[in-house]
C-alpha cells in the first residue's frame, strides 16, 4: 500500500537502480579531478544570506527570486546554497589558504537547492560536480579548467556536447559597455520584457538570457562585449583559445554567452548537449578574479566551474550510464544446518574484498537460487550439507565442485 507522503514538489529520490549511474559518475570524476591534482572539499549546506547577496549578486534571477531562505532560532539569516563557488572561496579564506602554495585547486560534490520550476533535469534539490583553481591569473588556469569539464563529458560518454566561449572582460573595461549596452536597451525598452526593463541599469547583461520574442530582437542588434575586448582583456582571451586549439579542445564563441551570476570576469564558459533541448547546458563556469576581494580577502584571481549531475545523467540516459551490482558472489545453503558456516564464509569473503550476498529471508534452497538469480548475481557459491561445495555460473547454468578449505581462494583465484 502506497504512502499518502510525497517527496516535496521540485524534490526527488535516488533509487538504487539511478544510484549506482551517479557511484559511476562520481567514480569518473574523481579520477579525473585527481589526475589533474585538484583536493575534495566539503562545505556546508546552508551558508549566512549575506555570503550569497554579496557573492552571487543581489541583482541576479538566484538572489532575487530561486533562494531558499529561514531564520534560525537566534534570529540569524541562513540561505540553504545555491550554488558552490561563493561557499569554496568562504572557505578559502576561512581556513587560510592564501597561505599555502598557490593556486589552490580543489573539487567539490554535493546537493544545491533553487527555487525553479521543476523540469526534466532541473529540480529545486539538485546535485553539482565542480573545481576551482584560486590564485591565478593565467590563461593556462581557464584552460585547464575546461580541459577538465571536457575530459569528464568525455570519459562518461556524453554525447552531442559542444563547448561555447567568450569574455566578458575585466570589471574595469567592461563599465563603458554597458553604459553603450543600456543606451541600446533603454532605445528600444517597449520592446522588452517587464523583466528585462526593470533591470537595464541593474543588470543589463541578463537581457541576452532572456526567451522573450521581443526582448531576444532587441538583443540581436546589441553591442557584443567579445567585439570590443581590448588591451589585456583582448591577450588573455586570444591566449585561453590558443591553449584549447593546443589541447585539441573544439569550441565555438558565442558572443551572446552570458553567465546567471555576477561575479564572473574575462573568460565564461558553456558546455551545451543538443540531447536537452532548449535548457541544453551541462555545464559551465569562468574567471571571477573579484570575488575574494567582495568576500573581505585581498584581490585574488580564481577560476571554476560547476556541472548538473541530473542533468549529465539526462544526457547519458541512466539506464546505459549505470554499472552492475557490485555484488557477484552469492552463498546458498542446501540445508539449514549450513547457515553458521554460510556468515562465517561471508565475512571471511567481505574481508578479503569479495562482494557478497547471503539470504537473509529463511527462502528454501530452489527459492536462494532464484532469488540470487533476480538481484543480477554472477556466480552462486553452494554449501552442501556434506560439506563439500560447488560453484554454481548463473548465466550458463554450468557447475563445478570447488575445495571447501580453500573458499576464500577459490572466489579471489589465489590461496587462502
Amino acid at each position: 500500500m502506497a504512502s499518502k507522503f510525497q517527496a516535496p514538489r521540485g524534490t526527488f529520490d535516488i533509487l538504487p537502480e539511478q544510484a549506482r549511474a551517479r557511484r559511476r559518475l562520481e567514480r569518473i570524476a574523481a579520477e579525473v579531478f585527481a589526475r589533474a591534482g585538484y583536493e575534495p572539499i566539503a562545505t556546508p549546506v546552508f551558508e549566512d544570506t549575506d555570503l550569497f547577496e554579496r557573492g552571487v549578486g543581489k541583482s541576479t534571477d538566484i538572489v532575487r527570486k530561486e533562494m531558499f531562505t529561514f531564520e534560525d532560532k537566534g534570529g540569524r539569516s541562513l540561505t540553504l546554497r545555491p550554488e558552490g563557488t561563493a561557499s569554496v572561496c568562504r572557505a578559502y579564506l576561512e581556513h587560510g589558504m592564501q597561505k599555502l602554495a598557490q593556486p589552490v585547486k580543489l573539487h567539490y560534490l554535493g546537493p544545491f537547492f533553487r527555487h525553479e520550476r521543476p523540469q526534466a533535469g532541473r529540480y529545486r534539490q539538485f546535485h553539482q560536480l565542480g573545481a576551482e583553481c584560486i590564485g591565478s591569473d593565467s590563461p593556462l588556469a581557464d584552460a585547464e579548467v575546461i580541459m577538465l569539464l571536457a575530459d569528464l563529458l568525455g570519459e562518461l560518454g556524453v554525447p552531442g556536447v559542444e563547448l561555447r566561449l567568450a569574455s566578458l572582460g575585466s570589471f574595469e573595461a567592461r563599465r563603458a559597455y554597458l553604459e553603450d549596452l543600456k543606451a541600446h536597451l533603454h532605445a528600444h525598452e517597449g520592446e522588452l520584457s517587464k523583466d528585462v526593463r526593470e533591470r537595464i541599469d541593474l543588470n543589463p547583461l541578463r537581457a541576452f538570457d532572456s526567451d522573450d520574442e521581443g526582448t531576444r530582437g532587441v538583443m540581436a542588434s546589441a553591442p557584443m562585449i567579445v567585439e570590443r575586448l581590448e588591451g589585456e582583456d583582448a591577450e588573455h582571451f586570444a591566449e585561453v583559445r590558443a591553449l584549447l586549439d593546443a589541447s585539441g579542445i573544439a569550441y565555438v564563441i558565442d558572443p551572446t554567452l552570458v553567465r546567471g551570476l555576477d561575479y564572473y570576469t574575462r573568460t565564461i564558459f558553456s558546455f551545451v548537449c543538443d540531447r536537452l533541448g532548449a535548457q541544453s547546458e551541462i555545464g559551465g563556469g569562468g574567471r571571477y578574479d573579484g570575488l575574494i576581494e567582495q568576500l573581505g580577502g585581498a584581490p585574488t584571481p580564481a577560476v571554476g566551474f560547476a556541472a548538473g549531475i541530473e542533468r549529465i545523467l539526462l544526457a547519458l540516459d541512466e539506464e546505459v550510464a549505470g554499472e552492475g551490482r557490485d555484488a557477484f558472489v552469492a552463498v546458498a545453503v542446501a540445508d539449514p544446518g549450513q547457515r553458521q558456516r554460510a556468515m562465517a564464509l561471508v565475512a571471511e569473503l567481505r574481508h578479503a574484498g569479495v562482494s557478497v550476498e547471503l539470504d537473509l529471508a529463511g527462502r528454501s534452497f530452489k527459492s536462494q537460487l532464484k532469488h540470487a538469480n533476480r538481484i543480477g548475481t554472477r556466480r552462486v557459491l553452494i554449501l552442501e550439507a556434506d560439506g563439500s561445495a560447488q560453484l554454481r555460473d548463473m548465466d550458463s547454468g554450468e557447475q563445478r565442485a570447488v575445495d571447501p578449505g580453500n573458499l576464500v581462494g577459490e572466489m579471489t583465484g589465489g590461496e587462502a
